[in-house]
C-alpha cells in the first residue's frame, strides 16, 4: 500500500471513485472538475490531493485542505475531504492510511483539530470515523434554493405570501364596505 500526489492522469479514477460528491453533470465535466482540482491543489501549499494504491491499482483517494472549523471560528482544521476507498479494496487499511496522511499533515502544520464527513447514509463509513476519534459537531443538510424559497413561502402567514398582497387588500376593502355603507347623496 502507498500513497502518493495525485496527477491529471487520476482525474478520471478521482471522477468515478468521488462521483456521489461532485456536481450533477456528464461525466467529462466532472473529471474536468477534478482536473481543476488537481492543478489548484498541485500550486497550494494549503491543499493536497492524495491518490492511496493498493499492490499498483488505485484503491482510494482523499482531498486535504487547511481550513478554519467553520465560518465564524477561525481555529485552524484539517478538512479531510472525500476519504473514499472501492469496496474491493475496504478492510485492507486503505482508509486508515487516507486518515493517517491527514493527521501527518494537520500535525505536520502544527494545527490541532482534523475534520471530515461521512455521507449520513453510510453506516460504514459514519462507523469508522467514531472508532477514529471522530464525534458529530454539526448536521450538514443541503437542498436546491427553489425548494427552499418553496418551503419558506409556504410557511408563511397567508397574509405574507407573495402575490397576496393584493388579494388581502381586496377582502379589507370589501370588509370595510360591509362595515360602512354608503351614504346615500340627495340630488
Amino acid at each position: 500500500m502507498s500513497l502518493r500526489a495525485a496527477t491529471s492522469g487520476d482525474a478520471p479514477f478521482l471522477a468515478t471513485l468521488w462521483r456521489d460528491s461532485l456536481r450533477r453533470g456528464d461525466y467529462a465535466e466532472q473529471v474536468a472538475d477534478v482536473e481543476a482540482v488537481i492543478a489548484r491543489a498541485a500550486d497550494s501549499a494549503t491543499m493536497r490531493v492524495l491518490l492511496a494504491e493498493y499492490d499498483g491499482h488505485p484503491a482510494g483517494a482523499v482531498c486535504l485542505r487547511v481550513t478554519t472549523k467553520s465560518m465564524i471560528n477561525l481555529e485552524p482544521a484539517v478538512q479531510a475531504q472525500s476519504p473514499h476507498v472501492l469496496p474491493e479494496f475496504r478492510r485492507h487499511g486503505v482508509g486508515r492510511q487516507l486518515m493517517e496522511a491527514a493527521v501527518s499533515y494537520a500535525e505536520e502544520l502544527g494545527i490541532a483539530h482534523l475534520m471530515t464527513a461521512a455521507a449520513s447514509g453510510s453506516r460504514d463509513g459514519n462507523r469508522f470515523m467514531a472508532r477514529l476519534a471522530l464525534g458529530p459537531q454539526a448536521v450538514l443538510r443541503i437542498a436546491p434554493t427553489q425548494v427552499v424559497r418553496a418551503k419558506l413561502n409556504a410557511q408563511r402567514p397567508a397574509a405574507q405570501r407573495p402575490g397576496r398582497q393584493l388579494g388581502t387588500v381586496l377582502a379589507a376593502r370589501r370588509s370595510m364596505r360591509r362595515s360602512h355603507p354608503p351614504v346615500p347623496q340627495d340630488g
